[in-house]
């Protein structure tokens, strides 16, 4: 295991490689901040080209779970981690657990979770190498499938952004599109579809479109994203990996709501302007994707899920207020976001240096 400070000028406090040859395990952990508590965020099992790649996803999705935690009023800072490999050939119960002796090492400094390509039963393995894992299942005392209040929270900022739009928050009659429809998106179609929006999903793994036609016969399926992209919707919501919203995509975007799932959709940072100059409203990925870490948060404290629902229906308040300080300040709403939760990060995180008996 090597260490690496303020890798790459990003202002990351501490960046760790881990590597077990016996089990195949690579993997990389990137705590962000620790200004409001330990760095709790999911870890990623992906077949990353390169290196290179990992790091980089590593570097934004820990950096993107620092500002999604303070947003949500959790005293947490942000980390993340990423295991290089194919999960469906590469996974193993001697990584898992490999992996977990490393998370185990840092003391607590960051505190581990489900992400794309892990799942529950994943972090009881972790867990049996290492105290800070959450996201386990309710046998092992955990709170399960975090993709439950993921979507709940996502719908939730939906609702809040259809109301600074249309001036309601009914959803009924509203064209959405889903891109991505596995463990998140499938549950946000549950929730529109109840809401009686029309809905055009797409995905690039077939059976999950089935499950979810199976499920919700009269959902519309599309080929593909860009297909989806320049479909008339209402609202967009991209629940698969990030980068969708580039220089390409948002000249061809056809609905008048970004909100969705996936993390760190914005390709670079001036896409946020693009779409505020085409019109579109952006909720913040950060902002109403935070349901899931409310859930594993709250299972650090001896898991109540009515309580952890609770939590996550603030978002609709977060989201609203969000747009208000966007409106007053007269920037786009990622901006704002950016600025409530680096504000709090500052204000709280100062109280840390007083000492305590």
């Amino acid at each position: 295991m090597t260490d690496g400070v303020f890798a790459r000028g990003t202002g990351h406090e501490q960046v760790v490689y881990c590597h077990d040859q016996a089990s195949g395990l690579k993997a990389i952990i990137g705590i962000y901040s620790t200004a409001l508590g330990p760095a709790l965020g999911g870890t990623r099992f992906h077949p990353y080209a390169t290196e290179a790649d990992a790091l980089d996803d590593v570097l934004a999705l820990s950096k993107g779970m620092a500002y999604k935690n303070a947003l949500a009023g959790l005293d947490l800072g942000g980390g993340k981690a990423v295991i290089i490999g194919d999960p469906k050939t590469l996974k193993s119960e001697a990584l898992l657990r490999a992996y977990g002796r490393f998370v185990q090492s840092l003391g607590g400094r960051y505190i581990t979770a489900c992400d794309v390509g892990t799942y529950v039963q994943d972090m009881d393995i972790v867990a049996r190498e290492c105290r800070f894992v959450t996201g386990r299942s309710p046998e092992d005392g955990g709170a399960g499938d975090s993709s439950v209040l993921t979507a709940f929270g996502v719908f939730q900022g939906m609702r809040a952004s259809a109301e600074h739009v249309w001036g309601s928050p009914d959803l009924a009659g509203k064209r959405v599109g889903v891109a991505g429809v596995g463990k998140v998106g499938h549950i946000l179609v549950g929730h529109l579809v109840e809401a009686g929006a029309e809905v055009t999903i797409t995905d690039v793994h077939a059976p999950a479109i089935e499950r979810t036609r199976a499920a919700h016969p009269g959902v519309r399926v599309v080929s593909d994203v860009d297909t989806l992209l320049r479909t008339e919707l209402d609202v967009f919501a991209p629940c698969a990996l990030g980068g969708v919203l580039n220089d390409e995509t948002v000249p061809v975007l056809g609905a008048r709501i970004v909100c969705g799932a996936a993390n760190n959709q914005l390709a670079h940072a001036g896409i946020d302007k693009q779409l505020a100059d085409r019109g579109i409203l952006y909720a913040p990925d950060y902002l109403v994707n935070a349901g899931g870490v409310i859930q594993v948060d709250d299972e650090r404290h001896g898991f109540d899920f009515a309580r952890a629902k609770r939590k996550t229906t603030a978002i609709y308040d977060t989201t609203k207020a969000v747009y208000a300080l966007a409106d007053t300040e007269g920037v786009p709403p990622a901006t704002a976001a950016d600025r409530l939760a680096e504000r709090r990060m500052a204000e709280v995180g100062r109280l840390r240096s007083i000492m305590t008996v």
